[in-house]
């Protein structure tokens, strides 16, 4: 939790975190190398001097490494675990559930773990996915459709083998679909990153919250115009918030575009852990406000609530999340589950953003 100078107490959700395993013995030939050491081009060139890592503990930072930078330095109330499987450059995997779901049960209260599939599995992957479910009780998927599968380099949204996941989806309740669309990574392809298929699956199955994280980046424009158009398309901010340091400038012209195409209630914080840690993303983002012309662009000003709703609110909202009284918005209204704990309420939610409400 973060709490301002002022003792206003902010909520913070996580929204895109990993416990990844790149050391040497679990790479399987020489891209399992050059894809973390992509990551760590983005590490280097992101992150300020004193906050970096040197290049093993960045490979591999294990359970109570995560959990400090998190949940002691990092101010994170809940974390968001997204696997990557990547068995095509890992011998065991690169982030698999399995991976993941150790620090979901070192830290049940604070993790909230997410399965992940690959259509190209065909019912195979259906029934693993099944299965996933009923051993996790999944809310939440994640879909990487540059990953390679063999001699499959990638696959796009709009394919046929897609359908029966999402079907799959709706019928066990898992209602979040993250879809990983943003910068390529060596040796991935940067058109199987390509946002412009989400609208496809968005407009066919309208039951389902699709979090595009990084936000198509560097489509921004692409996802910026998909997302005014679909009411259940989020942006999961990953990477962007670490522009703040990097390109300050770069980081007001992409967060304008997006409060004015989505507004401030479709935008899902992350940190994009390990490649960055959240303490001085949210410190900077906390004390970070628009230049006057940027605030004209975003059409709203980077307010107390605002934030409060990109760091945390808009995903505990998805994710049913219990947020303390003290860091809710006053507008908030509050349900109750039939055991009477209170949770966050809907009232304020808005279906777009500048472009949704001026139609």
């Amino acid at each position: 939790m973060y709490v301002t100078e002022s003792g206003q107490k902010v909520f913070v959700v996580d929204g895109h975190i990993h416990l990844w395993d790149a050391r040497p013995e679990n790479r399987r030939n020489r891209y399992g190398l050059t894809f973390i050491e992509s990551f760590w081009g983005s590490h280097v060139g992101m992150t300020p001097d004193e906050q970096r890592w040197n290049f093993d503990r960045f490979c591999y930072y294990g359970i109570e490494g995560a959990a400090k930078d998190l949940f002691v330095d990092g101010y994170v109330d809940a974390a968001i675990m997204l696997p990557t499987n990547l068995r095509d450059f890992y011998v065991e995997g690169f982030n698999t559930i399995e991976q993941c779901s150790a620090f979901k049960n070192a830290y049940p209260e604070k993790v909230v773990l997410n399965g992940r599939f690959d259509p190209r599995d065909g019912q195979k992957g259906l029934d693993a996915l099944e299965a996933d479910f009923e051993k996790y009780r999944l809310k939440g998927v994640k879909l990487y459709t540059a990953e390679w599968n063999g001699e499959s380099k990638g696959y796009t949204l709009r394919d046929d083998i897609v359908a029966p996941y999402m079907e799959k989806c709706l019928k066990l309740g898992i209602k979040n679909v993250h879809i990983h669309k943003g910068p390529t990574i060596h040796p991935l392809n940067l058109d199987a990153f390509d946002v412009r298929d989400v609208d496809y699956v968005a407009t066919a199955f309208p039951d389902l919250n699709f979090i595009v994280d990084h936000c198509g980046m560097p489509r921004i424009d692409d996802f910026c115009w998909i997302a005014g158009q679909e009411p259940n398309v989020y942006g999961g901010l990953a990477l962007i918030p670490s522009f703040i340091h990097a390109r300050p400038k770069y980081f007001a012209q992409m967060m304008a575009d997006l409060l004015f195409f989505l507004g401030p209630d479709r935008l899902l914080f992350g940190s994009d852990y390990g490649i960055t840690s959240p303490k001085w993303i949210v410190e900077k983002f906390m004390a970070y406000e628009f230049p006057d012309d940027m605030a004209q662009e975003a059409k709203t000003q980077l307010t107390l609530d605002v934030k409060r709703k990109v760091l945390g609110l808009n995903a505990a909202r998805l994710y049913d999340l219990d947020v303390p009284l003290e860091c809710r918005l006053p507008s908030m209204a509050a349900s109750h589950h039939e055991d009477g704990e209170v949770l966050l309420g809907q009232s304020d939610v808005q279906p777009g953003g500048a472009i949704r409400a001026s139609a």
